[in-house]
């Protein structure tokens, strides 16, 4: 099967590791492989001191900007950027790009479990043992780290960053371009709001639906 060019956006840690998922990806036989196998050709990043390096074998292409030119072509891509510092701009990032949703790939490691009745949204990535299950669904652009676990019928909005060994209980709903700390636990039924930070090994106990709140302990309550 021929191999589709695909572009990874940033070239932070997240961006190496979907390098490597997209590796694991082609590396599966093809009737136990989900989506590609993909050729990388490479990573955008507005770094100047980055253009003409490269990552793991890969060329750093140039600014995001390019991506404009790469739409001529075939390629497809795939954004890795999205940190503790910038995932409330993660939404603004994508956009400035130009490139259409129907452009970005959505991707599953092997080892991960995602329901045949779960939905995951265009450009989202689902890492190592992480377990999506019934009724959940996953918005666009949504990044869940190795194991996390999205249970049954709940909602994780566009551009939302989910850390690893996050629980989110049942009936949970989660705004847009939020983030989940590594090992918060979120009980059933709970809502959150927008552009939400959870604090790393927070309980979420209570409905938090006030947009850009930063929460924080057990049980979490705001810290600024």
């Amino acid at each position: 099967m021929e191999k589709r060019k695909l572009v990874i956006l940033g070239t932070a840690g997240t961006c190496i590791d979907i390098l490597d998922l997209i590796l694991e990806i082609n590396d599966m036989p093809a009737p136990e492989r989900v989506g590609g196998p993909y050729e990388v050709a490479g990573f955008l990043d507005d770094n100047p001191e980055k253009s003409g390096t490269s990552i793991m074998g890969h060329p750093v292409l140039g600014p995001l900007k390019q991506a404009g030119d790469l739409l001529k072509s075939d390629c497809l891509f795939v954004n890795g950027i999205g940190s503790p510092r910038t995932f409330r701009r993660k939404a603004a990032i994508v956009d400035s790009t130009g490139i259409p949703d129907s452009r970005f790939v959505s991707l599953v490691h092997p080892t991960a479990s995602v329901s045949r009745f779960a939905s995951l949204g265009a450009g989202s990535v689902v890492f190592q043992n992480a377990t999506v299950t019934a009724g959940a669904k996953i918005g666009r652009h949504v990044v869940i780290l190795p194991q996390t676990v999205i249970s049954h019928d709940s909602h994780v909005g566009d551009f939302s960053c989910v850390a690893g060994g996050v629980t989110v209980s049942g009936n949970v709903s989660i705004g847009h371009s939020c983030y989940l700390g590594a090992g918060s636990c979120i009980r059933d039924g709970i809502r959150i709001g927008d552009e939400i930070m959870i604090g790393m090994g927070s309980v979420v106990i209570g409905h938090w639906e006030e947009s850009g709140l930063v929460l924080a302990g057990n049980p979490a309550g705001p810290v600024r």
